[in-house]
């Protein structure tokens, strides 16, 4: 391992490292690229070196083996050294189970924070006891007081409640006899001041019961301030030491400077880095090979073992960087080394022809979005329909998108004319009023599967906060997604499927194919959730049909849009 004294001395290095290799250097883009020959080599290596070991009887094998096969991230790293000798890295993400941050064969963690003696493990250790000190507060003297406090004012509920019905059935008494009529002025004033009574006795009983309860509620308070200066104190020291770790935990780029997680996530939407910064396969194998004194130039992620949670994943298929951790730290990281461009400028092709309107009226148009076109303006310069519409119409229509098909997606769309239209509308789609058909050709031959011909996916779905735009099924927190699909047709080794959205929520069509929960399937073409990624190849995702009622003049209307694929 070769270590700098100064960044100067790192700079030298690479400097004379450069100007001695006569390879190609350009590294390829980490969020949006096709592995080489070599990182596939590497990969189908460190597979083989993993499907041996489960032969191996050694506990700390049979735990490391388990934990592939439950799902982990895994990365490759091809460098050169300055006489131009290739080197291969491999990393996993994160920790191991069992293992920590070390594995023979991998690379060592960006920043080890997790030794037994460390600042981090012992400031760690005291929060667990704090944890565990709130814990017994809350499980001992705090439901010790809330059980004396619930069994003191149930007793003097009772007590007050038993009073009001005697209240109750006395005036029932008076109620009764003045609808005898034969009552005596005496009788009369006499029925008025036991009620008087009767109502001043209720008003010190709920004084006297009050008082009784105080000494019960200002414990209760009282403990209950305790418990909260508990959590308030376990806050800092957590965020203290979160902060410890983001200010400690630095990472190198290829200039040899060093930078904190605290600075570089300090300029993102987010401000604080979220858990596991820095310890995905990326940053891990540019570290490792930065270290050493070694020139990246290919790397790749590979996902082993069986998917995790919601996410899309499937053995041994490659998947970018992730966008929320690893963007912020790899723009850093990757610092002076050419980088090539992302595959993504060329993923959406060029829009072969403008939109077509297919029918207006006086409040809304139809509109056949082609593949590769925005539905809304998004953060670059790209024309979107909306764009399209305002040029076509001019300001005085208030022409306005009133849902969205993914960039990829073609087929109709509804624009409406002015605020009222745009407010119907965007309530029909809310309250499922617009039936819409899509169409989409499947990889895979569906008869293999089990599925059944026709039938319902309901799988809830959240964002993937951490590798946007991409969702993942969520059964826990996800909204929910509804989805009614007929296969059609199978030819070639792909399916065509009939789907029918119930609801509409983000990439649903794609994710209810894609997941291992779904179909299993991903459409042809997606760039994000297939793992046959062509950018030659458009998404065959199309809106073929739409039908609703129209509430302003009650008529039915119905739109199709011949298949493009």
């Amino acid at each position: 391992m070769i270590w700098f004294k100064s960044r100067h001395t790192f700079k030298v290095y690479l400097f004379i490292f450069k100007q001695s290799v006569t390879f190609v250097l350009d590294m390829n883009n980490p969020f949006d690229y096709r592995p080489g020959r070599e990182c596939e080599e590497a990969f189908r290596e460190l597979s083989r070196q993993i499907d041996a070991l489960k032969a191996s009887d050694r506990p700390e094998d049979i735990n490391f083996c388990r934990e592939m096969e439950s799902g982990k991230m895994l990365g490759v790293l091809i460098a050169l050294d300055c006489s131009g000798e290739r080197h291969t890295l491999y990393a996993f993400s994160g920790q191991l189970g069992h293992g920590g941050f070390y594995r023979n064969g991998f690379v060592e963690p960006v920043f080890d924070y997790l030794q037994p003696d460390g600042y981090f493990k012992i400031h760690e250790a005291e929060i667990s006891r704090q944890n565990a000190a709130i814990s017994q507060f809350e499980k001992d003297e705090l439901a010790d007081i809330r059980r004396m406090y619930d069994e003191a004012k149930e007793r003097l509920d009772r007590e007050l409640a038993d009073f009001k019905e005697k209240c109750r059935q006395s005036k029932i008494s008076r109620d009764a006899r003045r609808e005898s009529g034969e009552l005596s002025e005496e009788e009369i004033a006499e029925m008025i001041r036991q009620s008087q009574f009767e109502k001043a006795e209720l008003h010190r009983l709920k004084k006297k019961l009050a008082a009784q309860l105080e000494p019960y509620t200002t414990r209760l308070k009282r403990t209950e301030a305790r418990l909260e200066e508990l959590k308030e104190r376990r806050k800092a020291d957590s965020e203290s030491l979160q902060d410890w770790l983001f200010t400690n935990f630095k990472v190198l780029n290829a200039r040899g400077e060093s930078q904190s997680l605290r600075d570089i996530f300090a300029d993102t939407v987010m401000k604080i880095p979220p858990s596991g910064a820095g310890e995905c396969c990326a940053p891990k194998l540019l570290q490792a090979a930065y270290r050493r004194g070694w020139h990246p130039v290919a790397m790749a992620e590979y996902w082993y073992g069986r998917p995790n949670g919601g996410e899309v994943r499937k053995h041994g298929e490659y998947y970018p960087a992730c966008r929320g951790k690893c963007r912020p730290v790899l723009n850093w990281m990757l610092q002076g080394l050419e980088v090539t461009p992302p595959l993504e400028s060329t993923l959406h092709k060029e829009v072969s022809h403008n939109p077509e309107i297919l029918f207006e009226n006086q409040w809304f148009c139809v509109v056949d979005k082609p593949s590769g076109m925005l539905s809304t303006p998004g953060k670059g310069s790209d024309i979107s329909v909306q764009h399209w519409l305002e040029e076509h119409y001019g300001a005085a229509r208030m022409v306005k998108v009133a849902h969205r098909l993914d960039q990829d997606t073609s087929g109709l769309l509804i624009a409406t004319f002015g605020n009222e239209a745009f407010k119907l509308m965007q309530s029909l789609f809310a309250t499922r009023k617009v039936a819409k058909t899509y169409v989409a050709v499947l990889e895979g031959d569906y008869t293999q599967w089990s599925h059944p011909s026709k039938g319902i996916i309901e799988l809830p779905l959240s964002p993937d906060w951490l590798d946007r735009p991409r969702q993942r099924v969520d059964k826990d927190n996800g909204k929910d997604a509804v989805t009614e699909y007929e296969f059609t047709e199978c030819r070639d080794g792909q399916s065509r499927v009939t789907f029918h959205p119930l609801t509409g929520r983000t990439h649903q069509l794609r994710v209810h194919s894609a997941s291992h929960l779904g179909l299993g399937m991903p459409i042809v073409g997606d760039p994000l959730y297939s793992t046959k990624r062509d950018n030659r190849e458009r998404l065959h995702l199309h809106a073929q049909k739409i039908e609703f009622t129209f509430p302003l003049n009650g008529k039915q209307y119905s739109f199709e849009s011949p298949l493009p694929f």
